[in-house]
């Protein structure tokens, strides 16, 4: 499943940087720069994980963290903060943190740390979809119906895991533009349209996706 991310970090160049790294790992990112714009965001939009600095200007992330787990917020919640004491730890842990990175991090423990609370965010999925010869490997992120491997885009696969993911469920633009694109897709856009398009022009026959009319689409 794509996994949607709230970056609350007020170092610009710092969130702006880790939002490019996630992007590049295929996971849908949003970013905020403030703990009220931050709060704001993670209660108004469904995220699998909000990465969250402890020391943020406006609302403290430590009051952020409160107020996200007493409001009942599905994503989980990784605190970053430049401080590394095991009291740190605690005290984040205490107010309801799901994990805790202190400040400078490996980026690939970041990521890695990401993916382990979003498979606790999500309910389980199989590494492996199928649906009669195709085969899309989530980890590897490769695709493949017959013998055939399938290229890609990032965009195309990721509709591709949604789909498959829903289990013959009809998913609709509008889930479908959430889950895999971020804040900066416009709503009203095509976009979502053309990448079906492109899918199913790659997919080949016999068709695999279909449209459900006023629902959106299904495999």
């Amino acid at each position: 499943m794509r996994v949607r991310v709230l970056v609350v970090e007020d170092d610009e160049e710092m969130a702006l940087t880790v939002a490019a790294g996630l992007r590049r790992a295929h996971l849908a990112v949003d970013v905020a720069f403030d703990g009220t714009d931050g709060l704001e965001r993670a209660l108004g939009t469904d995220y699998d994980v909000i990465v969250l600095d402890r020391d943020l200007p406006g609302t403290h992330g430590d009051d952020v963290c409160a107020a996200l787990v007493a409001a009942g917020c599905r994503g989980r919640i990784l605190m970053l903060t430049a401080a590394a004491t095991t009291d740190d730890l605690v005290d984040g842990l205490g107010l309801g943190a799901d994990d805790y990175l202190p400040k400078p991090f490996d980026f690939r423990a970041l990521v890695a740390r990401i993916g382990a609370l979003a498979r606790r965010a999500h309910p389980a999925v199989p590494p492996v979809l199928r649906h009669g010869d195709l085969v899309v490997d989530t980890a590897r992120r490769r695709a493949s119906r017959g013998d055939r491997p399938l290229d890609l885009a990032p965009k195309e696969f990721g509709v591709l895991e949604v789909l498959l993911a829903a289990a013959g469920r009809a998913v609709s633009a509008e889930e479908l533009l959430e889950r895999v694109w971020d804040e900066a897709a416009d709503p009203f856009t095509n976009a979502v349209k053309i990448t079906v398009s492109r899918l199913r022009a790659k997919l080949g026959d016999p068709p695999v996706v279909e449209t459900v009319a006023r629902s959106g689409y299904r495999v």
